[in-house]
C-alpha cells in the first residue's frame, strides 16, 4: 500500500504540468508569506535598524525569515498588556518626594513608571559573595513569604544550594514562590526544582518556549532579577542565581556584577511587579495574590528616594529607555556608564556623541571581551565613533563585567537588570531602580571608579588589533537587532 502511494506521488511529480506548477506555487506562497510578515513588521514600533534587518531576512529568505519573525519578532504584545496586572504600582498615601519634581522622574512617570518614593534604606552589594550571603540570610530569616525571580538558575552548586534552602523553608510553612524564565532556565525548571515542589513550594516558568504560548513568546524573555522577603526586604540587580554571578566563597571565574538590598516603601513596588508577573505566568488571580500584601503602611527605614521602573512587552511605552535618554540628554557635568553589552539605538548613540562634544565628561566601561563574541563585534563601530567624539572608553580586563550602572552628574543613578543594548531597552522584561539621594550617588561613583581602576583605555583605532575584517563587524551590526 505504502509503495503504491509513493509511486503515485512520484508519477504526479513527474507530470510536466505539475512539475512546472509546483515551483510557481512555492513562489506565490513565499510572496504571500513575506507580504503578511512585512505588514506585521511595519505595525510594530521597532527601531529602524531592527526593522531593516527583519526586512532583509523576510525579503530574501521568506521560508526562514517569516517563521523566525513570527516566533521571535514580537516586541509589544497588546493582549499580554491587557491580561497582565498594571505595571505602574503606586503608593497613594505616601507623601510626594522632592525627586518627583526632577525632569527625569517626570519623564518616567509620563511613560507609566511609578513616582519616586522616600523613606528607603539601600545597601549596595558589589561582590557576589556578599550578595549570596544577603540572599541566604533573607531566605533563612523569612517568616511568611519568599519571592524569587531570575533569568538563569544555574545547574551548579549555587543553584542546588538555593533550591535546598528554599525547600527547607517551604517545609517549615513559609510561602515560597520561584519564577523562572523558561528559556534562561530551560535545563533547570523541571526535575532540578522537584525538591522544592515536593516540599510545598511553587515553581512557575514564564512564557514557555515549548510549546509557544503566544506570538513572539520565544523572543520575549523575562530578564528581571528580584528577591523579596516578607514583602518588606527586596533585592535587585544584574545577578542570576548561578555560580558565575554569586556564591558562598570566592570563585576565580566569577563575573563582576552589581546589585542592592532595599528596605522601605519601594519594596512594595517591587513586590507588585513580582505578583503581576507571577499571576500572568501561573494563572492565579492577581486579586487573591494582592490580599497577602500588608495592610499597614511601610515604616520609613532611611532617607533614600527611589523610583522603581518596570519595562517590557507588557508596558505600553518604553519607560526605562525614555528615562535613560532623558538622563543622558539633561546631563550638565558627567555621564558614567557601565554595561556588559553596548549596542545602542541611533538616538541614544547620537546623544552620547553630542554630550561628549559639548564637553560633558562621558565615560563608558565595557568588558574587554564579553561572553557573546558577536555583540563584541557589533559594538566596535559604536565604540570607535564615540571615542572619536571624545567619550572616554575603558575595557574591563580581569574578566567579565556584568554590572549595569548609569550615573549622571554624580547625583542620579540607575541600576538593575537592563543592559545598554537593543534587546534590554526594547524587547526584554526588565527592572530598574533610579536613586536620587547623595549617599547612593556617592556609593555608585565609588563602585564605578573601582571598575575603572581594573580597566584599560580602549586602544586608538590605528593600534587596534583586528581579528575580524571590517565586513564581519558590519554583518554583526546588521544581525545585532535580531539577537
Amino acid at each position: 500500500m505504502g509503495e503504491t502511494i509513493q509511486q503515485a506521488y512520484e508519477a504526479m511529480r513527474a507530470h510536466p504540468f505539475i512539475n512546472g506548477l509546483f515551483p510557481h506555487l512555492l513562489t506565490v506562497a513565499g510572496f504571500l508569506l513575506a507580504f503578511f510578515a512585512i505588514a506585521r513588521l511595519m505595525s510594530e514600533r521597532k527601531q529602524p535598524g531592527n526593522t531593516f534587518a527583519w526586512l532583509l531576512a523576510i525579503a530574501f529568505i521568506p521560508y526562514l525569515g517569516v517563521p523566525l519573525f513570527l516566533m521571535l519578532g514580537g516586541r509589544k504584545v497588546r493582549k499580554l498588556a491587557i491580561r497582565k496586572a498594571r505595571l505602574a504600582p503606586s503608593l497613594p498615601n505616601h507623601p510626594a518626594t522632592t525627586a518627583a519634581n526632577t525632569f527625569a522622574a517626570k519623564v518616567l512617570m509620563l511613560n507609566g513608571a511609578a513616582p519616586p518614593v522616600g523613606g528607603n534604606r539601600v545597601h549596595f552589594l558589589p561582590s557576589g559573595e556578599k550578595y549570596f550571603a544577603e540572599l541566604e540570610r533573607g531566605i533563612r530569616e523569612a517568616k511568611h513569604t519568599i519571592h524569587l525571580m531570575t533569568f538563569i538558575l544555574g545547574r551548579d552548586a549555587v543553584g542546588r544550594r538555593i533550591i535546598k534552602l528554599l525547600a527547607e523553608r517551604a517545609r517549615e510553612g513559609v510561602k515560597v514562590r520561584l519564577l523562572l524564565d523558561s528559556l534562561g532556565c530551560f535545563m533547570t525548571s523541571g526535575r532540578f526544582c522537584d525538591p522544592l515542589r515536593a516540599a510545598g513550594g511553587e515553581v512557575v516558568t514564564f512564557m514557555p518556549v515549548i510549546p509557544l504560548s503566544t506570538r513572539g513568546s520565544a523572543n520575549l524573555r523575562n530578564h528581571r532579577k528580584i528577591a523579596i522577603f516578607d514583602h518588606r526586604v527586596g533585592a535587585l540587580g544584574g545577578r542570576n542565581l548561578a555560580a558565575e554571578y554569586m556564591g558562598p566563597t570566592p570563585l576565580k571565574r566569577r563575573w563582576r556584577d552589581f546589585g542592592a538590598v532595599i528596605e522601605g516603601p519601594a519594596v512594595q513596588l517591587l513586590n507588585e511587579i513580582f505578583l503581576a508577573d507571577w499571576a500572568f505566568a501561573s494563572g492565579q488571580p492577581i486579586e487573591r495574590l494582592q490580599q497577602e500584601l500588608p495592610t499597614t503602611h511601610f515604616t520609613p527605614t532611611g532617607e533614600s528616594e527611589i523610583q522603581i521602573v518596570a519595562s517590557g512587552p507588557d508596558v505600553a511605552g518604553d519607560p526605562l529607555y525614555e528615562g535613560i535618554l532623558s538622563l543622558v540628554q539633561q546631563a550638565e557635568r558627567s555621564i558614567w556608564i557601565v554595561t556588559p553589552y553596548f549596542i545602542p539605538d541611533e538616538v541614544l548613540f547620537r546623544s552620547l556623541q553630542v554630550q561628549a562634544r559639548a564637553g560633558i565628561d562621558v565615560r563608558l566601561v565595557v568588558p574587554a571581551r564579553s561572553n557573546h563574541p558577536i555583540t563584541d563585534l557589533a559594538r566596535r563601530h559604536y565604540l570607535r565613533e564615540l571615542h572619536a567624539a571624545g567619550v572616554k572608553i575603558s575595557l574591563y580586563q580581569p574578566g567579565m563585567c556584568h554590572a549595569k550602572i548609569l550615573l549622571v552628574d554624580e547625583e542620579t543613578g540607575l541600576f538593575g537588570s537592563a543592559n545598554m543594548d537593543l534587546r534590554s531597552l526594547f524587547v526584554n522584561f526588565e527592572i530598574g531602580a533610579i536613586t536620587y539621594s547623595p549617599t547612593e550617588a556617592a556609593a555608585l561613583a565609588h563602585e564605578i571608579q573601582g571598575i575603572l581602576a581594573a580597566s584599560k583605555p580602549m586602544p586608538e583605532p590605528h593600534q587596534e588589533r583586528r581579528l575580524m575584517p571590517k565586513i564581519g563587524e558590519e554583518i554583526a551590526r546588521l544581525l545585532a537587532p535580531l539577537l
